[in-house]
């Protein structure tokens, strides 16, 4: 009898996935198309969303409901911050809802949404979008290459 893989950090795994709000709103789903494959320990995927892998054997599906503590942590107030216009990258168009990227400190980057604008700023989320909500995060794990 042979026992079945499981998936173990940093592998590389084939799998379906499907991530929704806690009240089962879609935002992003393999299900319907192309598996993907995915390094874990690259940043491909969540932490959160990666632990929930570890242990599922090939051939399983699982449905993980996470709190919000669990998934991408609690909407973080100073996290939200007013910029002026001004202090905007050069090339940033704001729009009410859309990602803005920064340059960060060692040529790194990152992003926030427009929360709201005005002539003289804009007011930048840069919590992770799902920050504060509950997440139904479903999997089926494929392969182990």
């Amino acid at each position: 009898m042979t026992q079945t893989e499981t998936v173990r950090a940093g592998n590389l795994v084939t799998l379906h996935y499907r991530v929704a709000t806690g009240d089962d709103t879609e935002l992003v789903s393999t299900f319907d198309s192309t598996p993907a494959t995915l390094q874990l320990g690259s940043g491909e995927l969540a932490p959160t969303l990666e632990h929930c892998l570890i242990g599922v054997a090939v051939g399983e599906r699982h449905v993980f409901l996470l709190d919000a503590d669990q998934a991408f942590g609690s909407h973080n107030p100073q996290l939200t911050q007013r910029v002026a216009r001004s202090a905007l990258p050069p090339d940033a168009s704001p729009e009410l809802h859309g990602l803005i990227e920064f340059a960060a400190p060692g040529g790194g980057k990152f992003t926030g949404i427009v929360r709201e604008l005005d002539d003289a700023a804009v007011l930048v989320d840069f919590n992770h979008p799902l920050a504060g909500k509950p997440v139904r995060f479903e999997v089926e794990i494929i392969g182990i290459l």
